[in-house]
């Protein structure tokens, strides 16, 4: 006796052919992977970011294995140069808001320069990038996607990282918020919140032994992270896999915030 194909549920698909996807800061680390997942899965990739030799060799890379990619010369803190240009290009099915930076300090020697310098562009830009994206979405009638890479810092605190843990909760709430302004479109707004991802972005962090050691302890797992580890999650929220998945916050921190 055999079941026939029709009575089984199907997999949602994971591929992304005929979509167009953004990626900020998409030249290294989280940006880089970001795209190189989304390409492999058939997506045409944007990758923004402000070095125009490193973005055009990482647009390159991934059409060298076999993607579509392109480079897009951008700083995201210059919002008028974000809203003409993503005004001047076809609009994108899939946006991966991924630029962000920390100043560390304790509270008590924040300077207004370094809060103003991460607030501008892991919250100000974040914010406008998404909106110009989302309004070109909402007039072509695309059921998009929006992924703001957010933090486990978006859900806990950590010594030191007042400004940093300030602007991954506002991206918190906004992605929520975004969600229920964005629903009726039929586009879904979700966060990634990594835990430390070995990058160059973390990496003159992780060079001190005694921090590299504390972060190791509170993750459960045992490991830092790598970029591959979120490859996975972000094709899943960029995918129809995910199609009944908004405002919601997807932790890959080995455990972090588990207690």
């Amino acid at each position: 006796m055999t079941i026939a194909d029709a009575s089984l549920p199907r997999t949602p698909s994971f591929r992304l052919d005929g979509r167009r996807a953004l990626v900020t800061g998409g030249s290294r680390g989280i940006g880089h992977a970001a795209a190189a997942a989304l390409a492999e899965a058939g997506a045409s990739v944007t990758l923004a970011a402000r070095g125009r030799a490193e973005v055009e060799a990482a647009a390159q890379s991934i059409c060298a294995a076999g993607g579509a990619a392109e480079g897009w010369v951008l700083d995201v803190a210059d919002l008028d140069a974000v809203r003409d240009g993503i005004e001047a290009r076809a609009p994108f099915d899939i946006l991966v808001n991924n630029v962000g930076t920390n100043r560390p300090a304790p509270f008590l020697d924040v300077s207004v320069a370094d809060f103003d310098a991460v607030m501008a562009l892991n919250l100000r830009a974040a914010f406008f990038v998404a909106q110009a994206v989302a309004r070109r979405q909402v007039a072509a009638g695309l059921a998009g996607s929006i992924i703001h890479v957010s933090s486990q810092m978006g859900h806990v605190g950590g010594a030191g990282r007042t400004v940093y843990c300030a602007s991954k909760h506002a991206i918190e709430g906004l992605t929520k918020a975004m969600a229920i302004d964005l629903a009726p479109s039929r586009i879904r707004v979700n966060s990634l919140c990594p835990t430390f991802i070995e990058t160059p972005l973390t990496a003159p962090f992780l060079e001190d032994a005694r921090f590299r050691n504390d972060v190791l302890g509170r993750i459960k797992l045992g490991r830092l992270g790598t970029v591959e580890d979120l490859m996975g999650a972000i094709l899943f929220l960029a995918s129809d896999a995910s199609a009944l998945m908004t405002g919601a916050s997807l932790l890959i921190d080995g455990g972090w915030t588990a207690d």
